[in-house]
């Protein structure tokens, strides 16, 4: 949007412009998704019954895994005692499908608004600042703007590692799709904490479509880049955009995840960068005028 302001553009013209794009790419991503989906999914159903045969065949390795773990009758008598659920869950989760979307329409008018006005809501909070603290005011403020910022862009240039990590990866094993599954788990793991799992999940169902080592192979993979997402690439990445040690980061994350789940992951990061930024500029210098005030009073007694 800043970049449309830059241009020319008046500031509604920037966010309409901004949504409608983002609307489009979204759409046509949907368009180009849902086909191949219906026929992946076909083509999976296909060939549920060659999978039944690998099952019940001891010497293949769905057969054998069947005869340790006895997944077939766990399965079984799971789909027993939860038939009377079915019609109850999948009402669930059209509910929460429609809610969803109510929801994401909601957002996506709100923040339009918010933009719009940004200056504006900027301004408005700026005046209830005391005027001989309203310029140190505005530093810290457009300064933590920019890490919020900086959190995004992190966020994205994160999801487009993992993007192009998993089509590398799919490529190499020969599993369908792999630049539309790519996009998805790019745009999954925009969602912290269960974004990337969910698109792993996705992932290797498309994977079991060739079989089912691949399958297993993909969901270790998508185990071990967590580990590596969370413990080195994350700390990596906004260590350098937000200027926050490796340690602080880590336990940020842990820290918001626990307290408040999905949002907690969320906000805090760009918390913590606000923080660490009112530490160094307002809390550090204070106390030490206040030892420096002490010192002088020592040395005169």
């Amino acid at each position: 949007m800043s970049w449309f302001v830059a241009r020319g553009f008046r500031r509604w013209a920037a966010v309409t412009s901004v949504i409608v794009i983002l609307l489009a790419l979204l759409a046509g991503f949907l368009a180009a998704a849902i086909p191949p989906l219906v026929q992946q999914g076909t083509h999976l159903v296909d060939t549920v019954p060659q999978y039944v045969r690998q099952i019940n065949d001891s010497s293949s390795v769905l057969g054998q895994l069947n005869e340790r773990f006895q997944a077939q009758q766990n399965v079984e008598q799971f789909l027993k005692g939860s038939s009377s659920g079915v019609v109850s869950g999948v009402l669930s989760v059209g509910g929460a499908l429609v809610g969803t979307f109510a929801d994401v329409i909601i957002v996506l008018v709100l923040t339009g608004y918010f933009l719009a006005d940004l200056p504006r809501i900027r301004a408005a909070i700026y005046r209830l600042v005391p005027y001989d603290r309203r310029p140190r005011a505005i530093l810290l403020g457009d300064e933590i703007l920019a890490k919020v910022g900086g959190y995004v862009l992190g966020n994205v240039v994160i999801s487009v590692v993992i993007a192009t990590a998993t089509f590398i990866w799919l490529v190499a094993f020969g599993v369908p799709y792999p630049l539309l599954l790519a996009i998805l788990v790019g745009l999954f793991d925009l969602i912290p904490v269960i974004g990337s799992a969910v698109a792993g999940v996705l992932v290797a169902l498309a994977a079991l479509t060739v079989s089912a080592p691949v399958c297993l192979a993909t969901v270790g993979f998508f185990v071990a880049y967590k580990f590596f997402e969370d413990y080195l690439l994350s700390p990596k990445v906004f260590g350098r955009v937000l200027k926050l040690p490796a340690l602080v980061t880590i336990v940020a994350l842990l820290l918001g995840g626990a307290l408040l789940g999905i949002i907690g992951a969320l906000v805090a990061l760009p918390i913590a960068a606000a923080l660490l930024l009112l530490t160094q500029q307002l809390l550090l210098p204070r106390l030490d005028r206040h030892q420096a005030a002490l010192a002088g009073t020592g040395n005169k007694a």
